[in-house]
């Protein structure tokens, strides 16, 4: 019976040891999929100047031409997939994508599920009204009576959500799957007021000087862009940060910078 029991045992422990050593391989086959071929971004396409179509429907911004440019020296293809914003920890976990590198915001929240390179450009939100600003709205305080809106998934709407007296002064608090969305519905008075990263209200109003314009209230922490990785996806991490630091280093990202934002805003490292 001693016997019966002890041979069972160690096949269990052969069979425990198998599983072990195929999970083992399955995860560090994970951690290096499809990264010596091919990158998976994942983008909000809708979001300039950071990710957005050109009159021809091609793909355009700041964080493409960086993240091209990383790839290339990577020596790999880069694939931008677009994804629902307020659907990233899915995407990013489930394997859909290895990564999002799109004026990400880095969040605690987000750290629950989301691993960041080093920051590379500091943002803040303020807000942005049609041309006149008909509703002369000028602080956070000027927000009460107003219908706010602001992007699903963004770190606005964190804010608004966590500020309960904020969000019930509101006459309606709306939120929009992206930006273009959004500025249609102020541009045609759906909105009274955007919550709004700033580069992006800054670009809209050089597009269209006419129809919007920029209110210098910070609304919110300042917060710093990242580029996102999947928790436990350290290896794809530290390959891009390396390339990353290259770009900062010799310069081509500070270029890149300057064609976007006539200016070199990168953020170095510390």
């Amino acid at each position: 019976m001693k016997k019966i029991f002890f041979v069972l045992m160690l096949f269990t422990a052969i069979i425990l040891s198998g599983c072990a050593d195929d999970t083992g391989q399955h995860l560090q086959t994970l951690s290096s999929k499809r990264y010596d071929a091919k990158i998976i971004i994942g983008v909000d396409d809708e979001y300039s100047p950071m990710c957005f179509h050109d009159d021809n429907g091609n793909l355009i911004g700041f964080d493409v031409d960086l993240a091209k440019e990383a790839c290339k020296r990577l020596g790999v293809q880069v694939e931008f997939k677009p994804i629902a914003w307020n659907n990233k920890e899915f995407e990013i976990n489930s394997g859909n994508i290895d990564m999002i590198w799109n004026g990400l915001d880095i969040t605690e929240e987000r750290k629950a599920y989301m691993i960041y390179s080093i920051p590379y450009m500091d943002n803040r939100q303020i807000l942005m009204v049609r041309k006149g600003n008909d509703k002369n709205i000028q602080t956070e305080g000027d927000l009460e009576g107003k219908v706010v809106g602001t992007q699903s998934g963004s770190n606005s709407e964190t804010y608004v959500d966590e500020n309960e007296k904020l969000k019930r002064s509101f006459a309606n608090f709306v939120t929009y799957n992206n930006i273009k969305e959004g500025f249609e519905m102020l541009n045609n008075g759906e909105l009274d007021v955007l919550i709004i990263d700033e580069i992006a209200a800054r670009y809209e109003m050089i597009k269209n000087p006419k129809t919007c314009e920029a209110i210098e209230a910070t609304i919110g922490p300042v917060t710093e862009f990242g580029i996102g990785f999947g928790k436990e996806n350290t290896v794809l991490r530290d390959r891009i940060q390396k390339v990353f630091d290259g770009m900062i280093e010799d310069g081509t990202a500070g270029q890149i910078s300057v064609k976007w934002f006539k200016a070199d805003i990168i953020k170095r490292p510390k």
